[in-house]
């Protein structure tokens, strides 16, 4: 994993509005962030610009400050910003200043993670790859050629920022900096010298005097004045490496990403809060979401290899941009109790009580003033703790949070907030799919395929790194020449290669062979297929297909990809084998497809007269399909069903949606109908779904993507696929099911439409869940449905206060009562 990229501060109005325009002091102490010579409780989380585009920013920026957090944190990618040496790009949604000056606008802080190694599940981790490819280059270690490229990229980061007067020391927004990314998880890999840059790292960075403090997260090692972060699911036990360090958690991992093959994980809003209670109960300041809002990995920005086109990650706002309930609302009231604490948290003495049981309280005492957390980390039995004279229940796995060490105002194990069922409904500007006319033309692949002409060669197989990674395709072309005396002639004769492609397509004289690909985790394969020669010439065509590049582990970027060989042509008569290898042929080789260098994918191609209407065929390889359509009416997101594709690449007017594979389903095993129990340590393994269906049917269309009149959408189908199921629709919410203990306020919301109806409404001890709730033993005297319709029904917003006074008195006895109500939107 990479480090954490949002970050949350809980900051006083008076201080957002006059950092703006003041310098703003940030320091350190073994206890806490200091800004302006306040002690602050700092909960961030992460946003990376290149997942969205600046069209969404302001509002992800919005949503997030409206959900508690006042700091974004990002990565800087090197491999966007530089895709050539020295040749930068900072347009569009690579604009990194129009992104920082836009969580300025929003009065919010930043934090900057420069890296520049970022992982984040990121293309070759954030690196470029022609980084590759200079002479005597090794990366992520004391080598002259890496630190004096690393150096002139971090530079050109720091002085653009500085110019644009954007570090707080210059009465800017952005608080921290980070040089270097989990380094300390693979330092023992590069010895002694790994070390020494280490030291080099936090040298290069203090040398840049930016007036704010330096991070490494994962970092036990971390030089001072560096200060050192967790990564994890949980961070409640980190300690800083000096006492003058304050405890900080740069990555709170909110949910997984995604592998293609893989199921979709879910990490409970219960167990992300209790983890957040937890870091702040033991002394934590600093907590940032990884991720608060994940995107979408458009163009071929997916790295792994293997991670999918979504990067939803299971965030407070999901892939575009909605509200992902209950996380978002149940983490919002978290962090309102955690600022009311702020001062007695961060100035306050502390008392630890270990009430055994794995059942603790935590006191903290400023003035006259006590605030107490009482954790209880038991994952089957509920407690009960006795506190001056009170009496509290706290169920197991969970935090209660008392900020005047008297009343529980929350509790990590209690969601009083909606959570929100999201549909897909279809485009109602036409008639979808049967409204798309579709063309098509050909890859041509003949040339290659036939004749083996490329426009290089070389006496050896090549990484295919070379290429620079300007494209997922590399065409490997040999001839092999055999009379019916060679000692490798027989009737049984096939071709076998070792592959890393990570997809490989095998021709031989111009026929297709077969494919073969690699599965998330496990990259390296062996291909092999009975084939028949001729005897004089043979052409021998292997295309290879990456899906992003290795992005995370120690040397990860030395890690072949392509064809490293041997390629063999095996001859058995009887039991005797006789093996060819054809690695040291003189290969030719050709980058990409003709259809890319064409650029069929743009709008404005010269190519344009080319395709054709008539014959349209399905299941055929190496082909490229083109349709126009309508952009769905209304403002709510916008979603591309690929459901019938196979696997390939897809743009909508001219901008790529990312790559495509729907026929890649997930895995079997694993899934469960049962909800997920939040109790006990999460991973990413726990509380899955999907299996056996398409690891991602649907992909992300930003409505910038779109103008309001014809738009253009192009696929290149690699495997074979039917495009008549193609269609666009939206993403809303359909169903709003609230839930609020006794003397909580339920709030509904279907965020920004009204409310249809109410099905369901009870106040006792209802029973089920969102789309089949019941009612319990004991239920109010008066009308909940009633009510909740009065309340509710037409308006896009509403609240009711879940007690006896409202819905009437009840018969539950000790029973705890709950407020549940399923809305439709």
């Amino acid at each position: 994993m990479s480090c954490s990229k949002y970050f949350v501060c809980f900051v006083f109005s008076l201080l957002i509005f006059n950092f703006c325009a003041n310098a703003v002091e940030v320091s350190h102490d073994g206890r806490a962030i200091t800004i302006d010579g306040e002690r602050k409780v700092l909960l961030s989380g992460s946003i990376h610009y290149p997942r969205s585009t600046p069209r969404m920013w302001p509002d992800l920026i919005k949503k997030a400050k409206e959900g508690g957090i006042d700091a974004i944190e990002t990565y800087v990618f090197w491999n966007a910003h530089e895709p050539l040496r020295r040749q930068y790009d900072f347009t569009g949604n690579l604009d990194l200043i129009r992104f920082l000056k836009t969580i300025q606008d929003e009065g919010l802080y930043a934090v900057l993670r420069i890296g520049p190694y970022v992982c984040a599940e990121w293309n070759y981790g954030g690196f470029p790859v022609w980084l590759h490819n200079v002479p005597d280059i090794e990366f992520r270690t004391v080598n002259t050629a890496f630190m004096n490229e690393m150096q002139n990229f971090t530079s050109l980061i720091v002085d653009m920022v500085k110019q644009e007067k954007l570090f707080a020391s210059q009465g800017g927004p952005i608080i921290l900096a980070q040089v270097e990314n989990e380094y300390g998880n693979v330092i023992s890999s590069y010895g002694l010298a790994g070390k020494a840059y280490l030291d080099w790292c936090s040298n290069m960075a203090q040398s840049m005097d930016i007036g704010i403090p330096w991070i490494m997260c994962q970092q036990n090692d971390a030089p001072q004045p560096m200060i050192n972060t967790c990564n994890g699911w949980y961070c409640d036990q980190f300690t800083p490496n000096s006492p003058n360090s304050p405890k900080m958690w740069t990555e709170n991992w909110t949910g997984w990403f995604k592998s293609w093959g893989g199921k979709d994980p879910h990490r409970t809003a219960e167990d992300v809060a209790f983890a957040v209670a937890r870091f702040f109960q033991l002394g934590g300041t600093f907590q940032n979401y990884y991720m608060y809002h994940g995107g979408t990995n458009f163009g071929r920005t997916a790295g792994g290899p293997y991670i999918t086109t979504s990067y939803d990650y299971d965030a407070p706002l999901d892939e575009f941009g909605n509200l992902n309930q209950p996380k978002w609302g149940h983490l919002k009231e978290l962090h309102n109790v955690l600022k009311s604490m702020e001062k007695t948290l961060t100035y306050g003495d502390v008392t630890n009580i270990d009430f055994g049981n794995s059942v603790s309280a935590t006191v903290y005492v400023l003035n006259e003033t006590a605030s107490c957390f009482f954790g209880n980390a038991n994952t089957t039995s509920d407690a009960t703790v006795n506190y001056l004279g009170g009496e509290y229940n706290v169920p197991a796995w969970s935090v209660s949070i008392l900020p005047d060490c008297k009343n529980e105002v929350y509790n990590t194990a209690k969601v009083n907030t909606q959570t929100s069922v999201m549909v897909k409904k279809p485009n109602e500007a036409e008639n979808e799919p049967i409204a798309l006319k579709w063309v098509w033309r050909p890859e041509n692949i003949d040339d290659t395929v036939l004749q083996g002409k490329g426009l290089v060669s070389a006496s050896h197989l090549v990484d295919q790194k070379v290429a620079n990674d300007v494209t997922d395709y590399l065409w490997y072309m040999t001839s092999l020449n055999l009379d019916k005396n060679d000692p490798i002639w027989s009737d049984d004769m096939s071709l076998r290669v070792n592959g890393t492609g990570h997809i490989l397509h095998a021709y031989v004289n111009g026929e297709y062979l077969g494919s073969q690909w690699a599965t998330y985790g496990i990259f390296n394969y062996v291909f092999e297929k009975k084939i028949k020669l001729n005897p004089g010439r043979n052409q021998i065509t292997l295309l290879s297909a990456t899906i992003g590049l290795q992005n995370y582990g120690p040397k990860f970027d030395v890690i072949q990809t392509g064809i490293p060989g041997p390629v063999e042509i095996i001859g058995r008569k009887g039991d005797e084998s006789i093996i060819k290898d054809l690695s040291a042929h003189n290969w030719s080789y050709k980058v990409g497809l003709n259809g890319e260098d064409d650029k069929l994918y743009s709008t404005d191609s010269h190519y344009a007269s080319i395709w054709q209407a008539a014959d349209l065929p399905t299941e055929r390889r190496m082909t490229w399909y083109k349709t126009t359509f309508k952009a769905p009416l209304g403002k709510e997101p916008v979603v591309l069903d690929l459901q019938g594709l196979g696997k390939g690449h897809a743009w909508v007017n001219g901008h790529s949606i990312g790559r495509y594979w729907p026929s890649y389903l997930a895995e079997e095993d694993g899934c469960s109908t049962e909800a997920c129990d939040y109790r006990g340590s999460y991973n990413n393994n726990k509380c899955v779904s999907n299996c056996g269906q398409p690891t991602q049917r649907w992909y992300h269309v930003p409505r910038s993507f779109m103008v309001d009149g014809v738009n253009e959408l192009v696929l290149f189908e690699e495997f074979g696929g039917n495009p008549s199921l193609v269609n666009f629709q939206t993403v809303s919410v359909g169903t709003a099911c609230g839930n609020a203990y006794e003397n909580k306020e339920i709030e509904l919301s279907c965020e920004g439409r009204p409310i249809s109806a109410i099905r369901f409404a009870s106040f006792g001890d209802p029973q089920g869940r969102c789309g089949s709730f019941e009612k319990g033993s004991c239920e109010g005297n008066n009308d909940a449905l009633a009510i909740l319709q009065n309340a509710c029904v037409g308006k896009e917003t509403c609240s009711v206060t879940a007690s006896e006074d409202v819905f009437g008195s009840t018969n539950c006895g000790d029973i705890t009562k709950r407020l549940v109500v399923e809305a439709v939107c």
